[in-house]
């Protein structure tokens, strides 16, 4: 898998994760408010312009507005899957 089918899946891990969260509307309306990120009706990341690592960064800070840390710690999950993306501390 190539960085970029990496970072396309793990964003929307983190917004499938959220969806369940905080319901799939909220979710993928705030994910679509991340400036780069290119989403569909279903929550499946379709593109991302500019800096990947950067837009995961700006979404995981997005909902962690709404949710506060808690986002973070049921994220780690998600991250153990891409062992080649750092992780945003």
């Amino acid at each position: 898998m190539d960085d970029k089918a990496q970072y396309l899946g793990l964003l929307t891990e983190i917004i499938g994760k959220q969806a369940v969260i905080l319901g799939p509307d909220i979710a993928i309306l705030k994910a679509r408010n991340v400036a780069g990120l290119t989403v569909d009706d279903s929550g499946k990341v379709t593109g991302i312009n500019g800096d990947p690592a950067e837009a995961v960064e700006k979404l995981i800070d997005t909902y962690v507005e709404l949710s506060g840390m808690i986002v973070k710690s049921a994220l780690s999950s998600i991250f153990t899957k891409y062992p080649q993306i750092k992780k945003v501390e």
